[in-house]
Protein backbone atom coordinates (compact mmCIF):
# COMPACT_ATOMS: atom_id res chain seq x y z
CA UNK A 1 0.00 0.00 0.00
CA UNK A 2 1.13 3.54 -0.56
CA UNK A 3 0.30 7.20 -0.18
CA UNK A 4 -2.23 8.51 -2.91
CA UNK A 5 -0.30 11.53 -3.91
CA UNK A 6 3.39 12.58 -3.21
CA UNK A 7 3.67 13.67 0.25
CA UNK A 8 4.65 17.54 0.91
CA UNK A 9 7.59 18.30 3.12
CA UNK A 10 7.76 20.54 5.88
CA UNK A 11 9.06 21.64 9.44
CA UNK A 12 6.99 21.43 12.14
CA UNK A 13 6.38 24.84 14.35
CA UNK A 14 3.83 23.22 17.27
CA UNK A 15 1.32 21.17 17.66
CA UNK A 16 -1.62 22.11 19.77
CA UNK A 17 -5.06 21.56 21.01
CA UNK A 18 -3.82 17.29 20.06
CA UNK A 19 -5.33 17.64 16.65
CA UNK A 20 -3.99 20.60 15.10
CA UNK A 21 0.08 21.50 13.62
CA UNK A 22 1.60 24.84 12.42
CA UNK A 23 3.52 23.63 9.70
CA UNK A 24 5.93 25.60 7.59
CA UNK A 25 6.08 24.79 4.13
CA UNK A 26 9.60 24.92 2.00
CA UNK A 27 8.37 28.26 0.32
CA UNK A 28 7.59 29.79 3.72
CA UNK A 29 4.00 29.38 3.61
CA UNK A 30 2.89 28.38 7.28
CA UNK A 31 0.14 26.02 7.42
CA UNK A 32 -2.64 24.44 9.27
CA UNK A 33 -2.48 20.40 9.13
CA UNK A 34 -4.47 17.99 10.97
CA UNK A 35 -2.74 16.08 13.32
CA UNK A 36 -4.71 12.61 13.37
CA UNK A 37 -3.33 11.09 16.58
CA UNK A 38 -4.70 10.94 19.80
CA UNK A 39 -1.55 10.25 21.83
CA UNK A 40 0.95 12.01 23.55
CA UNK A 41 3.30 12.20 20.21
CA UNK A 42 6.13 11.47 23.07
CA UNK A 43 9.49 11.70 20.63
CA UNK A 44 7.61 12.47 17.68
CA UNK A 45 7.02 16.17 17.31
CA UNK A 46 11.09 17.84 17.80
CA UNK A 47 10.77 21.43 17.80
CA UNK A 48 11.51 22.32 13.85
CA UNK A 49 11.56 18.71 13.07
CA UNK A 50 10.96 18.14 9.28
CA UNK A 51 7.64 16.72 8.42
CA UNK A 52 5.05 15.38 5.60
CA UNK A 53 1.82 16.16 4.41
CA UNK A 54 -0.86 14.30 2.49
CA UNK A 55 -2.78 16.94 0.44
CA UNK A 56 -6.84 16.57 -0.32
CA UNK A 57 -8.56 18.53 -2.70
CA UNK A 58 -12.23 17.83 -1.20
CA UNK A 59 -13.99 20.76 -0.84
CA UNK A 60 -15.66 19.68 2.47
CA UNK A 61 -12.22 19.10 4.15
CA UNK A 62 -11.95 22.17 6.98
CA UNK A 63 -8.10 21.22 6.72
CA UNK A 64 -6.23 20.55 3.34
CA UNK A 65 -3.44 19.08 4.74
CA UNK A 66 -3.00 15.79 6.63
CA UNK A 67 0.40 15.17 8.91
CA UNK A 68 1.54 11.89 8.18
CA UNK A 69 5.52 11.03 8.83
CA UNK A 70 7.69 12.91 10.83
CA UNK A 71 11.84 12.57 11.02
CA UNK A 72 11.87 11.52 15.26
CA UNK A 73 15.89 11.98 14.39
CA UNK A 74 18.40 12.02 11.70
CA UNK A 75 17.54 8.82 9.33
CA UNK A 76 15.03 7.77 10.92
CA UNK A 77 11.11 8.10 9.88
CA UNK A 78 7.43 7.63 12.07
CA UNK A 79 4.38 7.45 11.00
CA UNK A 80 1.85 9.31 12.92
CA UNK A 81 -1.17 8.97 11.57
CA UNK A 82 -3.25 6.55 13.34
CA UNK A 83 -5.48 6.19 10.73
CA UNK A 84 -3.18 4.08 8.36
CA UNK A 85 -2.10 0.94 10.76
CA UNK A 86 -5.31 -0.89 10.59
CA UNK A 87 -5.04 -0.68 6.73
CA UNK A 88 -1.44 -1.36 6.83
CA UNK A 89 -1.73 -4.92 8.96
CA UNK A 90 -5.09 -6.15 6.52
CA UNK A 91 -2.72 -5.44 3.34
CA UNK A 92 0.35 -7.59 4.99
CA UNK A 93 -1.58 -10.20 6.41
CA UNK A 94 -3.69 -10.59 3.04
CA UNK A 95 -0.85 -10.66 1.23
CA UNK A 96 0.89 -13.25 2.97
CA UNK A 97 3.20 -11.20 4.73
CA UNK A 98 2.29 -12.26 8.20
CA UNK A 99 3.36 -16.08 8.50
CA UNK A 100 1.74 -16.39 11.80
CA UNK A 101 -1.79 -15.28 10.48
CA UNK A 102 -1.69 -16.67 6.77
CA UNK A 103 -4.09 -19.36 5.54
CA UNK A 104 -7.24 -17.39 6.87
CA UNK A 105 -9.82 -16.70 3.68
CA UNK A 106 -11.32 -13.65 4.88
CA UNK A 107 -11.08 -10.10 7.32
CA UNK A 108 -13.94 -8.56 8.38
CA UNK A 109 -13.28 -5.51 10.25
CA UNK A 110 -14.61 -2.96 12.83
CA UNK A 111 -16.61 -5.94 14.38
CA UNK A 112 -18.66 -5.38 17.32
CA UNK A 113 -17.84 -8.13 20.17
CA UNK A 114 -17.06 -8.90 23.82
CA UNK A 115 -19.09 -7.71 26.94
CA UNK A 116 -17.27 -4.22 27.27
CA UNK A 117 -18.71 -3.14 23.71
CA UNK A 118 -15.70 -3.09 21.91
CA UNK A 119 -15.04 -3.50 17.97
CA UNK A 120 -12.01 -5.19 16.76
CA UNK A 121 -9.88 -4.00 14.54
CA UNK A 122 -9.69 -7.30 12.61
CA UNK A 123 -11.31 -10.37 12.18
CA UNK A 124 -9.96 -13.88 10.62
CA UNK A 125 -12.02 -16.49 9.94
CA UNK A 126 -12.14 -19.55 7.25
CA UNK A 127 -8.76 -21.05 7.67
CA UNK A 128 -9.33 -25.01 7.51
CA UNK A 129 -7.33 -25.82 10.41
CA UNK A 130 -7.33 -22.61 12.73
CA UNK A 131 -10.09 -20.90 14.61
CA UNK A 132 -11.17 -17.47 14.54
CA UNK A 133 -8.94 -14.76 15.19
CA UNK A 134 -9.59 -11.76 16.66
CA UNK A 135 -7.28 -8.92 15.72
CA UNK A 136 -6.38 -5.53 17.75
CA UNK A 137 -3.78 -2.93 15.68
CA UNK A 138 -1.79 -0.76 17.84
CA UNK A 139 0.69 1.74 16.48
CA UNK A 140 3.75 1.84 17.84
CA UNK A 141 5.62 5.17 17.16
CA UNK A 142 7.84 5.86 20.12
CA UNK A 143 11.15 4.73 19.87
CA UNK A 144 14.22 5.36 22.42
CA UNK A 145 17.93 4.07 21.43
CA UNK A 146 16.25 0.92 19.22
CA UNK A 147 13.88 0.27 21.51
CA UNK A 148 10.25 0.77 20.93
CA UNK A 149 7.82 0.94 23.28
CA UNK A 150 3.88 1.39 24.02
CA UNK A 151 1.68 2.75 24.86
CA UNK A 152 2.83 6.28 24.91
CA UNK A 153 0.49 7.98 27.79
CA UNK A 154 -1.59 5.75 29.64
CA UNK A 155 -4.35 4.21 27.47
CA UNK A 156 -7.55 2.88 29.88
CA UNK A 157 -8.87 1.78 26.26
CA UNK A 158 -5.82 -0.46 25.99
CA UNK A 159 -6.28 -2.31 29.15
CA UNK A 160 -10.12 -2.48 28.03
CA UNK A 161 -8.79 -4.32 24.75
CA UNK A 162 -6.87 -6.49 26.63
CA UNK A 163 -9.30 -7.99 28.69
CA UNK A 164 -11.36 -8.57 25.51
CA UNK A 165 -8.62 -10.24 23.81
CA UNK A 166 -8.31 -12.42 27.03
CA UNK A 167 -11.93 -12.98 27.04
CA UNK A 168 -11.82 -14.43 23.22
CA UNK A 169 -9.19 -16.87 23.95
CA UNK A 170 -11.04 -18.70 27.23
CA UNK A 171 -13.83 -18.93 24.26
CA UNK A 172 -11.58 -21.08 22.17
CA UNK A 173 -10.61 -18.39 19.42
CA UNK A 174 -7.29 -17.06 18.56
CA UNK A 175 -6.54 -13.53 20.36
CA UNK A 176 -3.99 -11.32 18.96
CA UNK A 177 -1.99 -8.28 19.86
CA UNK A 178 -0.56 -6.42 16.67
CA UNK A 179 1.90 -3.72 16.61
CA UNK A 180 2.28 -2.05 13.91
CA UNK A 181 6.07 -0.35 14.11
CA UNK A 182 5.81 2.57 12.24
CA UNK A 183 9.08 3.89 13.57
CA UNK A 184 12.12 3.00 11.51
CA UNK A 185 14.56 3.22 14.36
CA UNK A 186 12.91 0.27 16.45
CA UNK A 187 14.41 -3.13 16.45
CA UNK A 188 12.70 -4.49 19.02
CA UNK A 189 9.26 -3.51 21.22
CA UNK A 190 8.61 -3.17 24.84
CA UNK A 191 5.18 -2.76 27.41
CA UNK A 192 5.77 1.29 28.11
CA UNK A 193 5.87 -0.15 32.16
CA UNK A 194 7.31 3.63 32.90
CA UNK A 195 4.66 4.90 31.25
CA UNK A 196 2.10 2.67 31.58
CA UNK A 197 2.49 0.02 34.38
CA UNK A 198 -1.18 -1.61 34.55
CA UNK A 199 -0.89 -1.65 30.49
CA UNK A 200 2.66 -3.67 30.78
CA UNK A 201 0.86 -5.69 33.33
CA UNK A 202 -2.41 -6.58 31.76
CA UNK A 203 -0.11 -7.41 28.82
CA UNK A 204 1.82 -10.46 30.61
CA UNK A 205 -1.52 -11.31 31.98
CA UNK A 206 -2.73 -11.49 28.35
CA UNK A 207 0.44 -13.56 27.01
CA UNK A 208 0.55 -15.99 29.95
CA UNK A 209 -3.82 -16.60 29.18
CA UNK A 210 -2.73 -17.45 25.17
CA UNK A 211 -2.99 -13.84 24.00
CA UNK A 212 -0.70 -13.67 20.71
CA UNK A 213 1.63 -11.00 20.50
CA UNK A 214 3.28 -10.09 16.95
CA UNK A 215 5.38 -6.56 15.41
CA UNK A 216 6.00 -6.12 12.22
CA UNK A 217 7.83 -3.16 10.72
CA UNK A 218 6.66 -0.79 7.95
CA UNK A 219 9.10 0.40 5.40
CA UNK A 220 9.26 4.27 5.80
CA UNK A 221 12.29 5.13 4.19
CA UNK A 222 13.24 4.10 0.54
CA UNK A 223 16.90 2.84 -1.11
CA UNK A 224 17.71 6.88 -1.46
CA UNK A 225 17.41 7.47 1.75
CA UNK A 226 14.18 9.68 1.34
CA UNK A 227 10.83 8.85 2.78
CA UNK A 228 9.24 6.13 0.90
CA UNK A 229 5.67 6.60 -0.66
CA UNK A 230 4.93 2.67 0.21
CA UNK A 231 3.77 1.92 4.21
CA UNK A 232 3.98 -1.77 3.47
CA UNK A 233 4.67 -4.41 6.66
CA UNK A 234 8.11 -5.86 5.89
CA UNK A 235 9.77 -7.44 8.37
CA UNK A 236 8.79 -9.26 12.21
CA UNK A 237 10.27 -7.36 15.28
CA UNK A 238 10.70 -9.14 18.43
CA UNK A 239 8.51 -8.78 21.44
CA UNK A 240 10.25 -8.27 24.89
CA UNK A 241 8.69 -8.45 27.60
CA UNK A 242 11.14 -8.46 30.73
CA UNK A 243 10.69 -5.92 33.42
Amino acid sequence: MKFSEPLIEGRLIRRYKRFLADVRLPEGEEVIAHCPNTGSMLNCQPENARVWLSESDNPKRKLRYTWELVETSPGEIACVNTGRPNAQAKHAIEAGVVSELDGYSQCRTEVRYGEEKSRIDLLLSGHEREPDAWVEVKNVTLGEGGQGYFPDAVTVRGQKHLRELMAQVANGDRAVLFFVVNHTGIEEVRPADHIDPRYGQLLRQAVEAGVEVLAYRAALIGADGNPSARLDLVDAVPVNFEP
